[in-house]
């Protein structure tokens, strides 16, 4: 087996930035969404995010590219939403087509992991950073 060390921050968002991740479903969409991932044969050291888009830091083998990874994690968990989870109105819930993807160095894993478990406090204090919420 190869040796790898690779992290990334993604950000995707519902589609046309809906606010359809209630706080009573995030921990079930999150939980689904982290055992996806572990089951993909990747690291997930961080998922955090608002009502409207959520952030992961994660570590993606080589074998497996990052549009592959967002593609059956964003499609496997859209689905499961509409299969388990209830939004408001009886929307369908679905992701955006776009995502943001930032590679990190080691000495940076720590900083991300901060900031995406922050994301809310980051929303209400409005202390994003810009860039990292970027999707397109």
């Amino acid at each position: 087996m190869p040796l790898w060390k690779l992290y990334y921050h993604l950000v995707w968002s519902t589609h046309e930035r809906q606010c359809l991740i209630s706080a009573d479903k995030e921990a079930q969409l999150y939980g689904y969404i982290v055992n996806k991932i572990n089951a993909l044969g990747c690291i997930v050291h961080a998922i955090g995010g608002v009502e409207d888009h959520l952030h992961l830091v994660v570590s993606v083998p080589p074998k497996i590219s990052i549009s592959d990874f967002v593609k059956q994690v964003k499609g496997s968990s859209s689905h499961y939403f509409n299969q388990y989870c209830s939004t408001p109105n009886g929307a369908k819930f679905n992701w955006q087509n776009e995502y943001g993807v930032f590679s990190l160095g080691s000495k940076q894993l720590d900083r991300a992991i901060a900031y995406v478990k922050n994301q809310k406090q980051h929303h209400s204090k409005k202390t994003t950073i810009l860039s990292l919420e970027q999707t397109s």
